[in-house]
This record gives C-alpha cells, sequence and structure tokens, in this order.
C-alpha cells in the first residue's frame, strides 16, 4: 500500500506559489535551480525535476546536447538499436521543455556564491540568482591539432571506440593514438572489428597500467608505432591516410587507414567553478552522488572525476542529482 506524504504534498503546493511570486515580482531573473549544460545529465535532470513540479532553467552553452550532438551513430543507448546523436538529444530536450523546463542558449561565465544563493554571469553580461546550481558541462577532448583532423570528424576521425567501433566494416585497418589506459582500452576493443590496430604513441615507453599493456602485447591484431606523432590527416570524402613523424629522427611516413581513434585525454569544462569546489588533479569536480563540497551545487556527468565517459551514465547521473536537488530544496524550505 502506498503512503501519502502530506508535507511532502503542501512543500510542491507551496512552492509552485513562490514560484509564481517570483513570476510577478521583480525577482524575475531568481531561480529555484539552474542546470548548466544541455548534455545527457543536464537533460535528464531537467526531464526529473519538472516531473517533480520544479521548473528548471537550463543554460546550454555554445553547443545545445554536449558532446552527443556531433556523434552521427549512438548503438549502446537503452530503448535504441541506432540513434543520432543529434536526435537522441533534441528528443530529450523536447521532452524537457514540454514538461515545463525553460531553455536558454547562453554561455555561463562565472558563478559567486553568498550565504543565500548563487548569482551566475552570463556570456550577455546577465546575471541570474538561484537557490542551486547543477554543473553538467561535460568535458571536451584533447584534440592533435594537425591539419585535417577538423575536416574529417566524423569522417574517419572519431573520439569514441565504443561509440564509433562497432560501425567498422571487416577486414579495416584502423589508428589509436595515445598511450594511457584509454588509448590501449579503445585498441583493445577495436580490435574486435578490425583487421589491424596501430597503436602510435609519441614516446618509447606507455603510461597504462601494466596489465593493460600485457593484454595489448598478447592481441596480434596490434601492432605499436613508437615515437611517432600524427602531423597530418587525408582523405577525400572520408579518411584515408595519416601522416606520422618520428620524433627521433623527424622522418616522415604514411599510413594507410579507415579510421582514427583519438585517446589522448579530456579536458574538464569546470575552470568557472573551481574556485567554488573541490576538483581533482586534472579539474574534474569531486562529487559524492553529485553533491560537490559546495552548499548547494551538485555535479553530473562528464565533468565529474571518475565519470565513465557515456551517455548513459550521464543520464542516470543527472537523474539521480534531481533527486538530490529535489530533496535539498525540500530541507531547506520544509
Amino acid at each position: 500500500m502506498r503512503t501519502i506524504c502530506y508535507d511532502r504534498i503542501l512543500f510542491i503546493a507551496l512552492r509552485s506559489k513562490n514560484v509564481m511570486v517570483n513570476t510577478m515580482s521583480n525577482a524575475e531573473n531568481e531561480k529555484e535551480v539552474v542546470i548548466v549544460g544541455a548534455g545527457p545529465a543536464g537533460l535528464t535532470c531537467s526531464i526529473y525535476l519538472a516531473r517533480s513540479g520544479l521548473v528548471p532553467v537550463v543554460f546550454t552553452g555554445d553547443v545545445p546536447g554536449g558532446q552527443l550532438i556531433k556523434t552521427d551513430v549512438i548503438e549502446n543507448f537503452p530503448g535504441f538499436h541506432e540513434v543520432s546523436g543529434n536526435d537522441l538529444m533534441m528528443k530529450m530536450m523536447s521532452q524537457a521543455e514540454s514538461l515545463g523546463a525553460k531553455f536558454i542558449y547562453e554561455r555561463v561565465d562565472s558563478i559567486s556564491r553568498d550565504d543565500n544563493h548563487f548569482r551566475l554571469k552570463l556570456n550577455s553580461g546577465t546575471e541570474v540568482d538561484s537557490r542551486t546550481v547543477l554543473i553538467a558541462t561535460g568535458a571536451t577532448h584533447k584534440k592533435i591539432g594537425c591539419p585535417g583532423e577538423e575536416e574529417f570528424t566524423n569522417k574517419g576521425v572519431s573520439w569514441c571506440a565504443t561509440c564509433d567501433g562497432p560501425l567498422l566494416k571487416e577486414n579495416k585497418r584502423v589508428a589509436v593514438v595515445g598511450g594511457g589506459n584509454t588509448a590501449l582500452m579503445e585498441a583493445l576493443f577495436l580490435s574486435k572489428f578490425a583487421s589491424k590496430v596501430f597503436l602510435i604513441h609519441r614516446r618509447s615507453a606507455l603510461r597504462a597500467d601494466k596489465i593493460m599493456q600485457d593484454r595489448l602485447f598478447r592481441n596480434d591484431k596490434i601492432e605499436v608505432i613508437w615515437n611517432s606523432e600524427i602531423v597530418g590527416i587525408l582523405g577525400d570524402n572520408f579518411l584515408k591516410s595519416i601522416l606520422l613523424m618520428n620524433s627521433i629522427d623527424k622522418s616522415e611516413s604514411r599510413l594507410d587507414v579507415s579510421g582514427l581513434f583519438i585517446a589522448i585525454g579530456t579536458v574538464p569544462v569546470s575552470s568557472f567553478v573551481q574556485n567554488l569546489v573541490d576538483t581533482d588533479e586534472d579539474g574534474y569536480i569531486k562529487a559524492a552522488n553529485t553533491l560537490t563540497s559546495c552548499n548547494g551545487m551538485f555535479a553530473a556527468g562528464d565533468v565529474v572525476s571518475g565519470s565513465l565517459k557515456q551517455a548513459v551514465f550521464a543520464a542516470g547521473n543527472g537523474a539521480l542529482a534531481a533527486k538530490q536537488i529535489d530533496e535539498y530544496l525540500w530541507m531547506r524550505l520544509s
């Protein structure tokens, strides 16, 4: 039998009344909850919060939809045999908006906090106050910075083997660049689909854990190209080859491949809140069940230290953040 929590119902009613009062007063820019970022974490959080009776305000930043918006095909998101990143994010945004979430297509440049609320400064110069903030700005992939990288993105150049590796046809030769655990995991994963995998590393030794290196060196499909950097990406409508330069003798060589997977790390989009929250040495926000070290500020998705860098993980993290934010506001107003 389901127990009805009348205190909870009263809280929702009062909260709705407060929203109406705020809208009618001179505090139009004061919010209960602001979500910074419109990727899977931020959008899922906005859906759950809207369903609970809140009116989440989502600042989308420069690219609504986050990194997934650039992904052509996703085959590992539950419920979809195949979906484009753009379609998935647009569906999530539409769902959130239909439930009452508000989207503002601006970037948050800085956040400050006093005893009662957060103040967000937008790129337009506008300032917005909020009782709670979710940071769901994700992380950006580090780029090589060589000619052809932008041109062949999603045309053979990828930053996610899990997303794009299964799309490879048999007997394809691919390359992975990097020397850490992520690069080795990408190479091992790709060996399931490709006929040959080249791991390109700029040094003479890998940085990955020994157990990962042992697995790599036992795999007959994988060949390591040492002391080499990618200086060019070539092709016509699709990637056909990469240009390598030996870091010792500076000689150049050409390697024919059908795919290039870049795994040289990511950069969290967290610089604008590092004065408020604890981060790890790489700038990722430390969060225990989305709770940060700053009271009233939450974090979810790829911007969080230890994230799996997967859309489904970010979405689940966003749902958890909604629960935590809702309970935080309930405790403050009850």
